[in-house]
């Protein structure tokens, strides 16, 4: 128990520990590297961007209405997932995520309008995908692609990549830091 004759009295109380040195080597800084899979964020990615644009068609098609800040939650979730998936401590996983994430609201503006489209037409949103040709591209970018939805994917992409690394504790940083030292000194 600490001696109370011993604290100052105007002293704040202390919330960051002791100040003793952490258990932890740069083995631990290792493992954290080794436990990194860019191939299980890309596969998470790709699937949160899949279900995200049957979402936004769903939601789209229920109110009638096309909500382009949608592409933000795109860039949340993608975030999140690539985070969760990928166990990134390095600048691959936000490159990633910030990635994933402009192709994804390209890709999912053009499903919700390829979705509007078969409903004007009285089809199905695959049969109009399927017939997309180059001509279709010009009119896409011309009447649908807005620089909203162009905003709207920079500012979710922004979003995905400071969501995407993995949250350290302290001593897990410590590990990090550890490890790359002693990685410098051996090349």
């Amino acid at each position: 128990m600490k001696d109370k004759a011993s604290q100052l009295p105007l002293r704040l109380r202390k919330k960051h520990g002791t100040g003793q040195r952490l258990d932890v080597t740069a083995a631990d800084g290792g493992r954290l590297v080794r436990a990194q899979s860019l191939r299980n964020a890309t596969v998470g990615g790709l699937i949160s961007i899949i279900v995200f644009s049957m979402l936004w068609i769903m939601l789209s098609s229920l109110l009638n209405r096309v909500f382009p800040w949608m592409t933000v939650l795109l860039g949340a979730m993608l975030g999140f997932v690539v985070q969760r998936a990928g166990r990134g401590v390095d600048w691959r996983f936000p490159t990633l995520a910030a990635g994933l994430t402009l192709a994804g609201a390209l890709a999912a503006n053009i499903v919700v309008a390829a979705s509007y489209t078969a409903e004007t037409f009285d089809t199905g949103t695959l049969h109009i995908l399927k017939s997309v040709t180059s001509m279709t591209w010009p009119v896409f970018f011309d009447e649908v692609w807005s620089v909203a939805d162009a905003f709207y994917a920079v500012l979710a992409a922004s979003v995905a990549a400071f969501l995407a690394n993995r949250r350290l504790s302290r001593s897990q940083y410590y590990a990090l830091r550890l490890w790359r030292a002693e990685s410098d000194r051996h090349q």
